[in-house]
This record gives structure tokens, sequence and C-alpha cells, in this order.
């Protein structure tokens, strides 16, 4: 539960920094958020399932390596994602 709470929290926070990358290519705030927030956890599942990480609660704590990859992966895929969705609206309007 934990790695999906960093995901989404990774993706919103890319989702928002592609923005400001690319700035034309915006959906607003909240459009932003939430393609991100997809984003991030579509993009943080893959990246789980290539990489192998299966969930790792060692001993019953929570291992802060993969929570942290999770943030920066979800970071990553979303900021990506809100880019392409960006570009893909944008081409829509005209």
């Amino acid at each position: 539960m934990e790695n999906l709470i960093a995901q989404v929290l990774g993706g919103a926070l890319g989702g928002t920094a592609g923005v400001k990358v690319k700035p034309d290519n915006g959906l607003g705030n909240i459009g932003s958020l939430i393609a991100g927030g997809v984003g991030g956890v579509a993009g943080g599942q893959l990246l789980g399932g290539l990489l192998g990480a299966a969930g790792g609660d060692a001993a019953g704590g929570m291992d802060i390596g993969a929570m942290a990859g999770n943030l920066v992966g979800g970071g990553v895929a979303g900021m990506v994602v809100q880019m392409v969705v960006g570009m893909v609206m944008k081409k829509m309007k005209g």
C-alpha cells in the first residue's frame, strides 16, 4: 500500500514538473495532477514488474529504498505521461 501511495505522489509531482518543463502542454492544475498520478502508478507497476520488486517489507518494516525507488520511478513516469497527454490534447484542439 505504501508503494502505491509513493507512486501516486511521485507521479503527481512529476506531472506538475512536466508543466514547468514544457508549459504549452499543460492540462491545468488538476488535469496535470491526475495525468501524472495515473502515469506514476502505471509506470511504477511496470518498473516494479521489470525489476522484480516483490513489494518488499523486510521483517515487517518499511523498505525505504523501495519506497524512494517508487517515488522517483512514479515521478518520471508521471512526467512522461503528462507531457504525452498534453501534446495529444494540444494537437486535438487545433
